[in-house]
């Protein structure tokens, strides 16, 4: 289909999903989650945009956004979170991808063009002022807490209660998200920033960066003790981990919340040439 043409649900789907796995690499990138030297740069959208380059983080990320796929093809996914966290489980920060579906999924042919939609062109065009606005999104957040042994989690919160679907006869790579992870766990202390939205005419997305009541009294109390420097500036190198596999939550905290449930690589994700 050419690129002028509107867009279907399919393509729709497919454009977001992989925006998502860019986007991904780039948070990490950008709040420093792992050292710089961990990531290559390449260009997507008409942009530069970093990638990992360790193929275990890789394939974890992979996995991830594929499974989010086809969470996204049932129309029932609600919201994306890449969820920073420190060593104790708590979340810092959630990268909060929001979801709305603007046509009814089952109304139509999939791969039909929707006649109010915008094209797949324009598409990366919008998808590219979300990577520009996301690598200036550290100028709006407070420096991470310097003690934290950071880490990450990517949780999808469905519209129902219904658990994720899977296009065969395996459970879905989701496990229930511990609940500090998502945005129901939202104080009224914490402080959002909106990044970019964008409305295709069949899906609408946007991104906003959330900063947690427990990471900004962190900042408050840092402050005080003058450990922070300027607003913005570097901080202090630390040895990368792997992503973490989230703990086991208890039965009544089960929710339409879950975390991929792939377990990564363990032990350091170390820097390879």
């Amino acid at each position: 289909m050419a690129a002028s043409q509107p867009l279907t649900w399919n393509q729709t789907v497919r454009g977001i999903t992989e925006f998502i796995e860019v986007a991904v690499h780039q948070i990490l990138y950008v709040r420093q989650i792992y050292p710089a030297d961990l990531f290559i740069r390449r260009k997507k959208y008409d942009t530069p945009v970093f990638q990992s380059r360790h193929p275990a983080l890789n394939d974890y990320i992979t996995g991830a956004v594929k499974a989010i796929g086809e969470q996204l093809l049932t129309g029932n996914v609600e919201n994306v979170v890449v969820v920073i966290k420190d060593k104790e489980e708590v979340a810092l920060e959630r990268f909060l991808f929001s979801i709305e579906n603007v046509v009814q999924v089952e109304a139509f042919n999939k791969d039909t063009s929707v006649e109010d939609a915008i094209s797949s062109a324009a598409l990366g065009q919008y998808f590219r002022g979300f990577l520009v606005k996301l690598n200036m999104v550290e100028s709006q957040l407070g420096q991470m807490y310097l003690g934290d042994d950071v880490s990450f989690s990517i949780v999808i919160e469905l519209k129902t209660d219904n658990v994720p679907a899977t296009k065969d006869k395996n459970p879905p790579p989701w496990i229930p998200a511990y609940t500090q992870h998502t945005t129901a766990a939202a104080s009224e202390d914490a402080e959002m920033h909106m990044v970019r939205a964008v409305n295709t005419g069949i899906i609408n997305l946007s991104l906003a960066v959330q900063e947690t009541d427990v990471k900004l009294q962190r900042e408050r109390e840092a402050l005080a003790k003058g450990k922070l420097g300027i607003a913005g500036g570097k901080p202090e190198a630390k040895q990368p981990t792997a992503p973490q596999q989230e703990p086991d939550v208890r039965p009544e905290e089960l929710t339409n919340q879950h975390t991929v449930g792939d377990k990564p690589v363990e032990g350091e994700v170390t820097n390879t040439k």
